[in-house]
């Protein structure tokens, strides 16, 4: 019997997070932005996913054209296995009257390895039904690891008040053979999301719903989110995720560009009658291309 799973890290404040799913993304936003995001998957159960990301990105003119560049490291653990990977991503930018569409493209290099200590049912055993692991040729012995080659491609059409996103991960497919009877590969991942800024009567508030709608082809799952922003600094807001969970999101603007966000998931899928939550935090810095952040006005007539 053979069974494959979900290979992608899920994150709820994904919205906040494109570039690793969507390379068309790089440069968007006309800024230098940096993340740093943890993810604690169903805090408190053993072996459960940790997933922690740095990703970098900013606009650029190349070769007289404009663009966007970004490098996007991902390191994330669940259980005996831990994948990391790391890679570069450039998008051309051209301006539609729709809003500006960036087209992208990912390449870098993605390394699986398991390290795993094997055990199996004492019942099973004493029927004689498995073999002890050690003289299993399929279940690797100690720690293995494998390098691939990996690509992605998307689109990110953006504007002043929405933005659309199409992409795919693992493009190539990369195999990942650990032994001559040990192999794997990664799936091919599609991605859609989209988002919408709604000015409220409050010119002080705004509303910022958004979705993002993943699947391999074998099963799907959706993202349904709105967040309320006051002031341009504080957010708050709700997002579903169907079959899995719901979660709250809190974030705040610090100063010239700082930006920390928090969200708690309350598990509604089976796992959840266990107790198990999930929690993540991110850093965001942005230093926006088009205006100096650190410049104040003590007075209307300078404006």
């Amino acid at each position: 019997m053979v069974a494959f799973s979900q290979q992608d890290p899920q994150f709820t404040n994904n919205m906040f997070y494109k570039l690793g799913v969507n390379p068309g993304f790089a440069g968007s936003e006309d800024a230098i932005n940096g993340l740093f995001l943890k993810r604690y998957q169903w805090e408190g159960m053993k072996g459960a996913p940790k997933t922690t990301v740095f990703a970098v990105d900013a606009a650029v003119n190349l070769f007289g054209s404009p663009g966007g560049i970004g490098l996007n490291i991902l390191n994330d653990q669940l259980g005996f296995e831990k994948n990391i990977s790391v890679n570069a991503s450039y998008a051309y930018k051209t301006e539609l009257s729709i809003g500006r569409l960036g087209v992208g493209l990912s390449f870098g290099l993605f390394n699986k390895s398991i390290n795993g200590i094997w055990e199996m049912p004492d019942d099973l055993n004493n029927l004689g039904i498995w073999t002890q692991p050690s003289s299993d040729p399929i279940i690797p012995q100690g720690e293995s690891s494998q390098m691939a080659f990996d690509l992605g491609t998307g689109l990110y059409l953006s504007s002043n008040k929405y933005y659309l996103g199409l992409s795919v991960t693992h493009l190539n497919q990369a195999p990942i053979k650990y032994a001559e009877l040990v192999s794997a590969y990664l799936s091919r991942h599609y991605y859609f999301m989209g988002g919408y800024n709604i000015k409220l009567a409050d010119p002080l508030f705004e509303l910022r719903p958004s979705v993002l709608f993943k699947t391999d082809l074998a099963g799907w799952q959706m993202d349904v989110n709105t967040n309320v922003i006051y002031d341009d600094r504080f957010w708050g807001g709700l997002s579903f995720r169907m079959n899995d969970a719901i979660a709250l999101l809190l974030g705040i603007e610090m100063f010239n560009g700082l930006n920390l966000g928090y969200s708690f998931d309350l598990v509604t899928s089976s796992i959840g009658y266990y107790g198990f939550a999930s929690h993540e935090i991110f850093i965001n810095y942005s230093i926006d291309l088009e205006r100096d952040r650190n410049k104040k006005y003590k007075s209307i007539r300078f404006l």
